[in-house]
């Protein structure tokens, strides 16, 4: 009796020691399994169950519960529904929109964003989310990828921007533009709000959903596109159903008040922050912009208990002044994903025990992980459970080659654990792989085939992981033509064609360098002169500041007389990558981007060393 009960009181330390997150690891997979049979159970429902259904049945469970709250305002899930009833009737009385057509949306954080999107999806209609801070060239190329639509929808703040490229649009095949503001610059426009205001909130027919399926593209995210260039990823209404998941899997409740600060064009804005939000039915404070220095004391003004961040977010809240109310708030969970291990520690110990659930994932992908366990610096945890419903796997990769090594029957090879491998994941049913709009070169380039069995098709990440000998699975960098700096993805070679513009550059290799203490890379340029000119420093600036977002411009320009490449005409880029951008250890001339004299300065020692001592912001 005596050892029996010495035996109960040994064996949960002795599982604690031999297995310290057994725990954890139940908790989620039991989870997982939950919402996978949730997930399956709405599949099969008639009519189809759609995202939009779930925020039906919030409306008609929790009407008057604060849904949205934006600068003193507050929207119930009742107010939403019939503002967006009624931009959905406006929309259907000018006769512009018939279910199955495509809209556009470029729009910054505000309430009409989420009205705008409820409504096109009453209407049967997908949605085209641009990044508002692309103007000119890259508009225009962003509205091209959308499969033919017919309506754009702006901010009021965003006029200007469309108004320049106006002709441009109708070209692309746009009939429609709305403005979210009363007072219009351009006749050609329509105010969605007057609009809204004149129109009935009477419920739109489900009858107009009624021809959407599975496979019907509900939203367009442009991701790597930092010119929005033929990147639009297509996300299917299947893959918006499981997106509801996410914040529901990681605890979240309708007890809880999620901060959105993250743009609602972003992936973690649209999918984590406002489609999690519909599914555990909790308020969103929405934010128009993120601020580091007003950020908990609206959280505390909120009682906000979910924040979201990507790495750069919380080393911007670690970089603020100490106050002695920082671990003053209500905040519990944060998740997101991009966070340093550094400042991973330091927020924990500056902010108090707050919950951090690192995980990843990406726009158009077909796996992710979550670091459920919360191990410090870990992107994720790894099962026998999770690999089987999604097989994936890390393989030798060849950075220099840039591509995945083979063996002699042409297949890949798996890495042990403790190596670093590129990531792919099995294309299957359950893990589909829809591709980008308009674009199948690049679908087709992300799809890799014959890698542990001829005719076998994986998605190819592009990013480089690692799993250590307890399962934890770790980001280690990205390959081939993208890097990431400021939470975006930078595509190297669509910023070369914008230098390559230029008419005194003969040619250009974009790459991204470290600067120590901050996420990520940030953006280089390697520049051939066209034979007898010299590098004009105003013009560039300008040029990248016309054609470029701000964290897609090379803040650092290399002046080269030639061009390293490969026996099959490739640019190579690590030598370039590791000479970094110290001006003491190069012949060649550099130059750095200075906001402040609006122009490329010649990068001297002394500017070198501000920027390491963060003198010079980033």
């Amino acid at each position: 009796m005596l050892l029996l009960s010495l035996l109960l009181i040994i064996a949960p330390l002795l599982l604690r020691l031999l297995f310290p997150h057994l725990w954890a690891d139940l908790v989620y997979h039991t989870e997982l399994l939950r919402i996978l049979l949730k997930f399956a159970s709405r599949r099969r429902r008639r009519p189809l169950f759609l995202a939009l259904d779930r925020f039906l049945e919030q409306v008609e469970t929790r009407p008057n519960k604060a849904f949205i709250v934006f600068e003193n305002k507050r929207f119930s899930f009742k107010d939403a529904d019939r503002e967006s009833n009624r931009i959905a009737n406006a929309l259907r009385v000018a006769s512009v929109l018939r279910p199955g057509d495509t809209a556009v949306l470029f729009m910054q954080n505000e309430p009409a964003f989420v009205f705008c999107w409820l409504a096109l999806a009453k209407l049967g209609c997908a949605c085209a989310l641009l990044n508002s801070s692309i103007r000119a060239r890259s508009l225009i190329a962003s509205v091209r990828c959308c499969r033919g639509a017919s309506v754009l929808i702006a901010s009021e703040e965003l006029q200007g921007a469309v108004e320049e490229v106006y002709e441009d649009l109708l070209q692309e095949g746009l009939t429609r533009i709305f403005i979210t503001a009363e007072e219009l610059r351009s006749s050609h426009m329509r105010s969605l709000i007057r609009a809204a205001q004149e129109s009935s909130d009477a419920e739109v027919p489900q009858t107009l959903r009624a021809s959407v399926s599975c496979t019907s593209p509900a939203v367009y995210i442009y991701t790597s596109g930092t010119t929005g260039l033929h990147k639009a990823a297509v996300i299917n209404q299947t893959r918006l159903l499981a997106a509801l998941a996410v914040l529901a899997s990681n605890g979240v409740t309708d007890s809880d008040v999620i901060y959105v600060t993250l743009p609602l064009y972003h992936t973690a804005g649209f999918l984590v922050g406002f489609m999690g939000s519909i599914e555990t039915g909790s308020t969103i404070i929405l934010r128009r912009k993120f601020s580091a220095s007003q950020f908990w004391d609206e959280c505390r003004a909120h009682n906000v208990t979910v924040i979201q961040y990507i790495g750069e977010v919380l080393r911007y809240l670690c970089n603020t002044p100490q106050r002695a109310s920082d671990k003053e708030h209500a905040v519990r969970l944060a998740i997101g994903n991009g966070l340093r291990s550094d400042v991973w520690r330091e927020f924990l110990k500056r902010f108090g025990h707050i919950q951090v659930r690192e995980f990843y994932a990406s726009t158009e992908g077909n796996v992710g992980f979550v670091n459920y366990a919360g191990k410090i610096g870990a992107v994720g945890r790894v099962s026998f459970l999770h690999k089987k419903l999604f097989p994936y796997a890390l393989i030798q990769y060849d950075t220099e080659c840039d591509e995945p090594v083979r063996n002699s029957r042409g297949l890949c090879v798996e890495v042990p654990k403790g190596q670093t491998g590129l990531l792919v994941s099995k294309i299957t049913e359950i893990a589909p792989f829809v591709g980008y709009a308009q674009n199948e070169q690049q679908t087709e380039k992300k799809r890799l085939r014959d890698v542990f069995k001829h005719g076998d098709v994986y998605f190819n990440s592009g990013d480089l992981l690692k799993i250590d000998h307890d399962n934890f699975i770790y980001f280690q960098d990205r390959v081939g033509d993208t890097f990431r700096w400021k939470g975006e993805n930078v595509a190297t070679t669509e910023v070369s064609d914008i230098i390559s513009m230029l008419d005194f550059v003969e040619e250009a290799n974009v790459y991204g360098v470290r600067v120590p203490g901050h996420e990520g890379r940030i953006g280089m340029a390697a520049v051939k002169l066209m034979d007898g000119v010299e590098f004009e420093c105003k013009k560039t600036f300008d040029h990248v500041c016309r054609f470029l977002p701000v964290y897609a411009r090379p803040r650092f320009i290399r002046i080269q007389s030639s061009m390293d490449i490969t026996a099959t005409f490739k640019q190579l880029k690590l030598k370039l990558v590791e000479a970094g951008f110290n001006p003491s250890m190069a012949t060649d001339s550099l130059y750095f981007l200075c906001e402040r004299e609006r122009t490329y300065v010649s990068l001297t020692p002394s500017i070198y060393q501000q920027i390491l001592s963060h003198s010079i912001k980033l």
